[in-house]
């Protein structure tokens, strides 16, 4: 297994998902196929075979589609990879972006072994 790195675009994030467990996801997550998209990141945290996962989820915006697609993910690296036995997510968000931050608290709210960190970014 190999490390996956996915640079960004006007629709997609920049992705970093290291085999250490240090992973990110960071930009703008907006595309219409979601699917295509997270679909291999979910199949590649399937198979990851760390004891410890830190992701940092910053992101500016995050459309319907692809919220359902990182629940699907972190789900993968909360409960159904069970090499993982501790799962630390940074999510950050604008100051002024609640819709956010309460994204991050529901998605924290669906996982159990999950530590959600949140970090207030300054404003541009």
């Amino acid at each position: 297994m190999q490390s996956l790195f996915l640079e960004p675009t006007n629709y997609t994030p920049q992705v970093a998902f290291e085999t250490s467990g240090n992973m990110y996801i960071r930009g703008r997550s907006l595309m219409l196929d979601a699917i295509h998209f997270y679909n291999p990141l979910i199949d590649w945290a399937s198979r990851l075979n760390t004891p410890k996962v830190t992701l940092t989820i910053e992101l500016d915006y995050l459309n319907t589609a692809s919220s359902k697609k990182m629940h699907e993910l972190l789900k993968i690296l909360d409960v159904e990879n069970q090499n993982i036995k501790e799962f630390l997510v940074y999510w950050a968000y604008e100051a002024d972006d609640e819709d956010t931050l309460l994204e991050g608290q529901i998605l924290e709210e669906r996982l159990k072994k999950a530590v959600f960190v949140y970090q207030e970014l300054a404003g541009v």
